[in-house]
């Protein structure tokens, strides 16, 4: 990344916070933040101290002019920018589709136009099986980015998926904390529930590590540990030390999961072990020279990833908690 010019849309969101804070120390020559949230990207310029190699740039990935003029002469597209929210996506689908797949694929023709070196996509295990229009709209990108491969021969496209990631915007944390806080319950919609979770650090380390070693073509996935959403709000009741603070089970929301999958029964098929930390799903068109890249690597010998497996002990959870800075 050293001396690259790198374009992030969506940059003033919790993983472009923490994406800018690591790319910085890779000293890029320019980061260029494009979101449409100009309240966003003052408070981010400020929380930077104004580094002379940020530039921020109002836009949205709707509108495909603006989109491509920030897109020149950027070495590198971390497509962050995507309506993410499970009930909003459901009620409002319309904007969803704009954002999530017409803005993709606006990414996807201005990176082509202005030769950019290589586009990574941030998908979400929501895309695996969708069950809600988020999922569906997250996995019609995926399958454009993967497309996009066979539309140029200098740009390489790539996806990473994975789960929560503790701290985001909206994350389960700090609505659990401000339910305790301030109404002495905790609100959960199926006790039963179970997620895939990781930090924010360790998530955008290895969104670095697939940027470094895709060849495009690939969904790297994200290796994460799992835990049961009740024994989560058990570690948080726990740390607050308030008495008497209820657990209320309200109901599944629309296009909701009790658990979630990394990675589908039929994506098994064209998986790769890629080492310990990611898993490769291979596309079913052929790309270049990527099937035979990988065939040294062992197919995976599982039918699914879900997050109701090999979940963490309320004990890990606090450690986890503790590394992601959310407990004293």
């Amino acid at each position: 990344m050293q001396n690259k010019t790198i374009l992030i849309t969506g940059g003033t969101g919790s993983w472009g916070h923490e994406l800018v804070k690591q790319l910085l120390e890779k000293k890029p020559k320019e980061i260029r933040i494009f979101s449409r949230n100009e309240a966003s990207q003052v408070h981010m310029q400020h929380e930077f101290d104004n580094d002379s190699r940020l530039t921020f740039i109002i836009g949205d990935i709707r509108e495909y002019a603006g989109l491509a003029k920030a897109t020149k002469g950027v070495d590198y597209i971390y497509h962050l920018a995507a309506l993410k929210h499970v009930p909003i996506c459901e009620h409002q689908p319309y904007e969803a589709l704009k954002t999530n797949v017409l803005g993709t694929q606006h990414v996807i023709e201005a990176a082509i136009e202005n030769n950019v070196e290589k586009v990574i996509y941030i998908s979400t295990d929501k895309a695996a099986n969708p069950s809600n229009f988020y999922g569906m709209t997250k996995a019609i990108g995926e399958k454009l980015i993967i497309y996009a491969n066979l539309l140029s021969s200098t740009t390489n496209f790539v996806c990473v998926r994975g789960g929560n990631v503790l701290g985001t915007n909206g994350s389960v944390i700090h609505v659990f904390k401000r339910q305790i806080n301030q109404k002495g319950e905790i609100r959960i919609t199926d006790k039963r529930m179970t997620r895939f979770f990781l930090t924010l650090h360790d998530a955008i380390k290895l969104l670095f590590k697939a940027t470094y070693e895709s060849r495009g073509g690939e969904i790297f996935v994200m290796k994460m540990p799992t835990c049961k959403i009740i024994d989560l709000a058990k570690v948080l009741i726990n740390e607050s030390e308030k008495p008497d603070v209820e657990i209320v089970e309200t109901g599944i929301r629309p296009g909701e999961k009790l658990h979630e999958i990394l990675l589908s029964e039929y994506e098994s098929n064209t998986t790769v072990y890629f080492d310990e930390e990611y898993f490769v799903i291979l596309p079913t068109i052929k790309i270049g020279e990527l099937h035979k890249y990988y065939k040294p690597f062992k197919k995976i010998d599982l039918h699914s990833y879900s997050s109701n497996e090999a979940l963490m002990t309320t004990g890990e959870i606090k450690v986890m908690l503790k590394k992601g800075g959310f407990l004293s």
